[in-house]
């Protein structure tokens, strides 16, 4: 056995101990109550889930409630008897309140469930032996009650330099751990060997102060028999050298980083209490249902340290000591300094429950009326943590948050030091408490805020597409209509078919518009779930809850939706079944549109698949993902392949019937300018309206009505002009126009696209910055070219256009596609190199694996790079062939 150096830390006070009147007397065992009551949220995170119901039998050490999260933790019967209850009842809080709890009536048969034990548990993989710990419902029992298996988690992230065994026990009348030590001296070693076997840290030490004499001459006299590498640190008598960061700077002269924890620094902190814990669960298979607990105060005649069971009520522990009613003017839960006052006796022990302190009005008078301060600067004198006590005051009562939290008030460990010395009588505990509840219900509504704001954008966003689809329907509309007056007859047979489509046009875009707020509406899950998961593993108890009850709202809505959808699809089942059998056939020009939409849809999510793949390569599900899309994309275009091979055959005779009747291109041209200028003006007045003195406003709703009305005499003159009917070809150039348009403005996007990207990584000092350029430079050709050939729109179409202009259009859109598939491909090629390369610099043990991995990725990207060059050397004369035919 070895012994630790021992460091200091800055500041720390000498209160009174009063820990002599809780050990004149042996440990204690209070009877059974009459009933047991287990709040369900005994640790820090979400509350477990119950397993049985009122009137279940349950055995003692069986399991009653489970995890409810990554953050939660197990509960299990302390005794054998009858569910009584499940509901609210008062709990151990500072705030008062009530809380779910599992209420047992004891049978007194004390009858246990199978134990079993984890055998060969040194041999057992740390997760096995981590999920075990979960199910004993083990969590840290020196604290906020930190789930045990989450903390052994987070310390694998870093390798550990210290294993430290928090035996120290600063606060004021409380002697739990030093009684635990006493009786359960070998049971605490085992379950620290069993502990380190897990997080293998280089060093074990156990920190204890010096006024344990017996304890530590105990854990000397088992260290030395077992020859243990286990050090005793005995550090001196101050208060609050129990805490966290305290110890672990007294024990490695290390001190942890403002907003980090001590996992970051590899340190890792277990209390004595859970270390007996998870002993009694490997060695025993006993889940925890009991634990140590100090019962002292001038009115009790005989404190002293009892084992009771968790759900025990704390009126049943005061009779069992004694309690004299008279004397007693506060119950305390916890020491003087930390503790919190209980409105009541009637609520029960849980897991943290150290010490239940019954004061005298003279152990613990009231405080004295608060005064000015007087900048004495004793507070910061006292402050473990290193603060400016006085600074944060003045933030506080000035509800400067911003500033308290720039002077780390999050650091302050509210041991009350600062407000033991203070001359004026200043609570400032309770202010820095009330400062932080403001800053977390800040950050909360700072989340509702952006939640409200991608909420209102998605339903932007859904408007402009309704309004978009609204839009086209009406253009189909009078297209339509056009087409009804050339050959009214040839109409009128198919006017029940048309019924049977039109009845079911509305439900199949009540589905497709259900189908896209469910795909929204997952996506906003999987972004909620995966931001609750980061705030887990980090730790940040203020955002758990928050993002838990987002998450349970958005699960709440894609059920609705997928019921929604559900009943829609079934809708338009039966609305199909009961159409004719000729209505029954789809024209093969629905099925090759339904095709292409569903090409569009798989390419979309291709790419952005790809492009998460490209920011993660060794995502294995990423990659499964994008395989599965690319056979979906793959199997599409065959589809579409095959119903436009079929459509000429099907559609010739129709279009040859009769010809239909177009609307000339000025006369187009004209009416998009009258309907653009009139969403331009209602906008503008909209602003205006808002701002009505705005003298830019009222200029540009002027222009904007001039304009309008210049346009609809346009519009106007050109209806006037228009002939009955014109030739076929003048409605294809037509549809040319309008598909020019439609590429022109998804150019232009993608030039603001690229810009954005390019502006980003040029912040970032990107690597890619130069492709980024090219990219841009390419764009912003297309959209040129694309603004030109507007701009003289005869040029579009021209009727005598070689038939064979329209395959080699085809074959060099596929290799434009192939070689856009190349350039995805050696772009993940390189992103996995860089990714590659700072691995490596990262971790240099694991250089030969990586460097492989880099060759394998450099092999790739020359392959990728090498059929892109062959697709441009071939697509390279088709332009020319193009231009020629131009």
């Amino acid at each position: 056995m070895q012994t630790a150096t021992v460091f200091s830390f800055h500041g720390g006070i000498h209160p009174p101990e009063n820990k002599a009147q809780s050990l004149r007397l042996p440990l204690g065992r209070p009877s059974l109550p009459n009933e047991l009551i287990l709040p369900l949220g005994q640790h820090i995170g979400q509350s477990s889930r119950p397993l049985i119901n009122v009137g279940d039998k349950v055995l003692k050490g069986q399991t009653i409630a489970i995890n409810n999260g990554f953050l939660s933790s197990f509960l299990h019967a302390p005794t054998s008897g009858t569910i009584k209850a499940i509901e609210e009842r008062p709990i151990a809080h500072p705030s008062g309140l009530s809380d779910v709890c599992i209420v047992i009536t004891p049978d007194g048969e004390e009858q246990w469930d199978t134990l079993t034990p984890l055998q060969h548990w040194n041999t057992l993989s740390k997760t096995d032996v981590l999920a075990y710990l979960a199910e004993m419902g083990i969590v840290g029992m020196g604290g906020a009650g930190f789930p045990t298996q989450v903390k052994l988690q987070g310390a694998h992230k870093h390798p550990l330099t210290h294993f430290i065994i928090n035996a120290a026990e600063c606060e004021p009348y409380i002697t739990a751990d030093d009684m635990l030590i006493r009786e359960k001296t070998i049971e605490l070693v085992l379950g620290i060997e069993a502990l380190q076997h897990l997080v293998e840290a280089e060093q074990v030490i156990i920190g204890i102060e010096d006024n344990k004499p017996t304890a530590i001459a105990e854990l000397n006299k088992v260290l030395s028999d077992r020859l243990s590498t286990i050090q005793v640190a005995v550090v001196p008598t101050k208060y609050p050298s129990g805490g966290e960061k305290q110890l672990i700077q007294l024990i490695t002269g290390k001190e942890v980083p403002s907003g980090q924890y001590p996992a970051d620094i590899g340190i890792l902190c277990q209390n004595v209490g859970t270390c007996v814990a998870v002993h009694d669960a490997i060695f025993l298979g006993k889940p925890l249902i009991s634990r140590f607990t100090t019962l002292t105060g001038d009115a009790l005649k005989a404190p002293q340290n009892v084992e009771v069971l968790l759900g025990t009520p704390i009126n049943h522990l005061l009779d069992y000591a004694e309690n004299d009613s008279k004397k007693l003017k506060r119950l305390v839960m916890g020491g003087p300094m930390m503790g919190f006052t209980l409105d009541s006796a009637n609520v029960p022990i849980v897991k943290t429950s150290n010490c239940v302190l019954a004061a005298s009005k003279k152990e613990l008078p009231q405080p004295a009326p608060e005064q000015a301060c007087i900048r004495c600067g004793m507070c910061e004198q006292a402050c473990p943590a290193s603060l400016l006590p006085q600074q944060l005051l003045w933030f506080s009562k000035s509800q400067e948050l911003e500033k308290a939290e720039h002077y780390n008030l999050f650091d302050c460990i509210e041991c009350g030091a600062c407000s033991y010395v203070c001359p004026s009588s200043i609570p400032l505990v309770q202010y820095y408490r009330h400062t932080k509840s403001s800053i977390r219900e800040a950050r909360e509504a700072a989340v509702k805020s952006d939640l409200a704001k991608q909420r209102f954008e998605a339903r932007k966003a859904r408007q402009d597409a309704e309004a978009a689809e609204k839009e086209a329907k009406r253009v189909a509309r009078q297209k339509a209509s056009a087409n009804k007056t050339t050959d009214s007859k040839k109409v009128a047979p198919k006017a029940a078919p048309a019924a049977a489509a039109t009845t079911a046009t509305p439900a199949g875009d009540d589905s497709k518009k259900l189908k896209i707020d469910l795909a929204i509406a997952k996506t906003k899950l999987k972004k909620l779930q995966k931001q609750l998961l980061a705030a887990q593993e980090s730790e940040h108890t203020e955002e758990i809850g928050t993002l838990q009850l987002q998450a349970n709202e958005q699960e709440k809505a894609v059920a609705l939706l997928e019921e929604q959808l559900a009943k829609a699809e079934e809708q338009l089942a039966k609305v199909a079944a009961s159409a004719p059998a000729a209505a029954a056939k789809a024209p093969a020009s629905d099925e090759l549109k339904k095709a292409k939409v569903d090409v569009a849809l798989s390419g979309i999510k291709l790419k952005k698949t790809q492009k998460q793949l490209a920011e993660s390569p060794d995502d294995a599900e990423l990659q499964t993902k994008v395989a599965g899309f690319e056979k979906e994309l793959a199997d599409a275009q065959a589809r579409l392949s095959k119903l436009a091979a079929d459509a000429p055959a099907s559609s010739t005779a129709p279009k040859a019937a009769a010809p239909k009747a177009a609307v000339s291109d000025e006369l187009k041209k004209a009416k998009v300018d009258v309907a653009l200028l009139g969403v331009k003006l209602k906008k503008t007045q909209k602003q205006l309206a808002d701002a009505p003195d705005d003298s830019e406003l009222q200029a540009k709703v002027a222009g904007f009505e001039k304009e309008l009305g210049e346009a609809q005499a346009r519009l106007a003159t050109l209806t006037s002009q228009a002939p009955a009917a014109q030739p076929a070809a003048t409605a294809n150039a037509g549809d040319e126009l309008k598909k020019l348009k439609i590429d022109t403005a998804i150019a232009k996007a993608a030039v603001k696209k690229v810009e954005k990207a390019l502006k980003k990584a040029e912040d970032l000092n990107s690597p890619e910055l130069d492709t980024i350029r090219q990219q841009l430079q390419d764009a912003q050709k297309r959209a040129d070219d694309l603004e030109k050939a507007l701009a003289n729109p005869t040029t579009v179409a021209p009727s005598a256009a070689p038939a064979a202009s329209a395959p080699a259009s085809d074959e060099t859109a596929r290799n434009a596609e192939h070689i856009k598939k190349q350039k995805i491909a050696a772009a993940l090629a390189k992103a996995q190199i860089n990714k590659l390369n700072k691995r490596l610099a990262d971790s240099p043990q694991d250089a030969d694996s990586i460097q492989l991995e880099i060759t394998a990725a450099k092999q790739k990207q020359q392959d990728a790079e090498a059929q892109l060059t062959k697709l441009q050397a071939q697509l390279t004369p088709s332009q020319d062939n193009t231009q020629e035919n131009r």
